[in-house]
């Protein structure tokens, strides 16, 4: 018998994936921060769904979710602005604090009932509509579930993009020798270090910092580390006496576990933070945004889709992991041939890309570009969605 029941609105599930990809299965989907902008969402459209208009314009009736998927790109078939999409899943309030995770091969439905769209999870041979209620897995959290942007393209930056909001780098502990003389440390190989490194571990290690600078007023908002690998600490330094009763610095002793580079003499060390889970839930920012690109990550002049940009704006600013922006492109400046005198015309600003924020420091955060027309460059403005 083919039958319909009345669903609980589907809960959406951000970052949950992360937790385990960071090595963090511990962490459970209660911690996920509910904003007042998602719970205002939700009380307004957990039984409404959204306006058909908002559909993209080949939005399927059913889609089979496959590996690889993520929830921006499920809800960009669907949508016309993906980052909307806990209105097209429908927060519910009572099982927000057990959200559902989307695994390969569910079958998601596309409602459309009085003007209003909804999306369902179909199980069974028939196509049966289903309620949606918590329920327990016995596999580690978000082991198979998709994720809701492409994290592999973010996740490295997640300890190796760092901002430090003064140059307190140039004060750090440094590697001033290695083992054989050598200049450039690999993997494997032992570099001694001086400077405080008390009882901590595990360090990171840093190039010199770079000032990152506003592109209109020239501020300094911060200083960029530039990461070349990680270490960890074998043996801790000293001062002692030598046989001649001079007093001998002994430089602490450090293997280095990864690079990114090869590691040099002079680069800097700062402490491995913990893990922290991190959630990731697009959401325009409640009010008024606008800014510039400060630089793009890497030694790139010009960024495209998929890559990483450092924004003038930061905590201090109402910043938030998750944002979505619009990225603009400055309308040229021609002269009008039908014009006798050659009058000089500004075009208008053509909107021409979508940003994520996914790190946020006091004064600058890092994005991802997930879509643009051009090629961004620093001094490119950015404006809420």
């Amino acid at each position: 018998m083919n039958r319909r029941l009345r669903l609980s609105p589907f809960a959406f599930a951000s970052g949950v994936a992360l937790a385990a990809a960071l090595g963090s299965a511990a962490a459970q989907p209660s911690k996920m921060p509910v904003t007042p902008e998602w719970r205002a969402t939700a009380q307004k459209v957990a039984q409404a769904g959204v306006p058909l208009a908002e559909l993209a314009p080949d939005a399927p009736d059913v889609y089979t979710v496959k590996r690889g998927d993520t929830l921006w790109g499920i809800s960009g078939m669907f949508l016309r602005t993906p980052w909307r999409w806990p209105e097209l899943w429908g927060l519910n309030l009572d099982e927000i604090r057990n959200p559902h995770l989307i695994y390969p091969g569910q079958t998601l439905v596309l409602e459309k009932v009085d003007g209003r769209a909804r999306l369902r999870l179909a199980q069974g041979a028939q196509g049966d509509t289903v309620k949606l209620s918590p329920r327990v897995r016995s596999e580690a959290l978000g082991t198979d579930a998709i994720t809701s942007i492409p994290l592999h393209l973010i996740t490295p930056f997640l300890n190796e993009a760092i901002v430090f909001n003064t140059d307190e780098l140039a004060l750090a502990p440094r590697i001033v020798a290695a083992q054989e003389a050598r200049v450039l440390i690999g993997r494997g190989d032992t570099a001694y270090v001086r400077g405080d490194t008390g009882n901590t571990r595990n360090f990171r290690v840093f190039r010199e910092a770079r000032p990152l600078l506003d592109p209109t007023t020239n501020e300094i908002l911060g200083y960029e580390a530039r990461y070349v690998g990680t270490a960890e600490q074998t043996r801790q330094g000293e001062t002692r006496a030598d046989a001649n009763g001079k007093e001998e610095i002994v430089p602490a002793s450090f293997l280095v576990t990864t690079v990114r580079e090869e590691v040099g003499i002079g680069d800097r060390l700062a402490p491995l933070p913990p893990s922290e889970f991190k959630s990731y839930a697009p959401h325009a920012p409640s009010g008024a945004v606008s800014g510039q690109i400060v630089s793009i990550y890497g030694d790139a002049v010009n960024a495209g889709q998929s890559q990483i940009v450092s924004l003038n704006r930061g905590k201090v600013d109402g910043m938030e992991r998750g944002h979505v922006l619009a990225l603009w492109r400055d309308g040229d400046r021609v002269k009008d041939s039908t014009d006798p005198n050659r009058a000089m015309l500004k075009l208008p600003d053509e909107r021409h890309g979508v940003l994520f924020v996914f790190s946020v420091f006091d004064r600058i955060s890092y994005a991802l570009i997930m879509q643009v027309a051009q090629p961004v460059k620093a001094g490119d403005r950015f404006t809420q969605p």
